[in-house]
């Protein structure tokens, strides 16, 4: 049982590959538009703003223009997509017998200290998202399908940065260094 695709019970990345392919290809022929995820996440994050402080996304004229007055920031198809990320990644999961509550870790590294790393790390992709105006899943592969060159230096520089930030934290996932 040393072969990983058994072990952990993944897909098959080409037949997941095709089928990402294929639902950004319907994607673009249907609603004129890639995917992308930091679109549905942000209409999600003003309208608990829209609850909380209806005041303050009034007067702000970019957040008024997602959920000012009778407009709802939640009826739009990126809101639906990310619900069916998430709906689609639990299933995924569950019809491979991975749905389980676990911290992955290193031996260097504490599950709570993995954890604040995690969501360090989200809300520095979520604000690079916001201020590069689309994250990483509308830049990479919608961007790039369109071969929008922005798009590809965006991935290289992608790649690049986790190459070189990896150095600084593979420590932590290896036993006793």
């Amino acid at each position: 049982m040393n072969d990983l695709s058994e072990k952990f019970k993944y897909w098959n990345p080409y037949v997941g590959g095709a089928l990402l392919g294929v639902v950004l290809f319907l994607s673009f022929f249907i609603t004129s538009h890639g995917l992308g995820a930091s679109g549905g996440v942000n209409r999600v994050a003003v309208a608990v703003q829209d609850m909380v402080v209806p005041e303050h996304v009034d007067k702000s004229p970019y957040l008024a223009k997602l959920a000012g007055g009778d407009i709802d920031p939640l009826r739009h198809w990126l809101v639906l997509e990310i619900v069916g990320v998430m709906l689609g990644g639990f299933f995924s999961g569950l019809l491979r017998g991975r749905v389980r509550l676990q911290t992955y870790h290193g031996p260097q590294i504490t599950p709570r200290t993995r954890w604040a790393f995690a969501f360090a790390g989200g809300i520095l992709m979520g604000y690079g998202a916001r201020l590069a105006r689309g994250c990483t899943s509308g830049q990479a592969l919608s961007g790039g399908a369109v071969l929008s060159v922005g798009s590809w230096a965006f991935m290289f520089a992608v790649f690049a940065g986790g190459y070189g930030l990896a150095w600084f934290v593979r420590r932590l996932w290896q036993p006793g260094t």
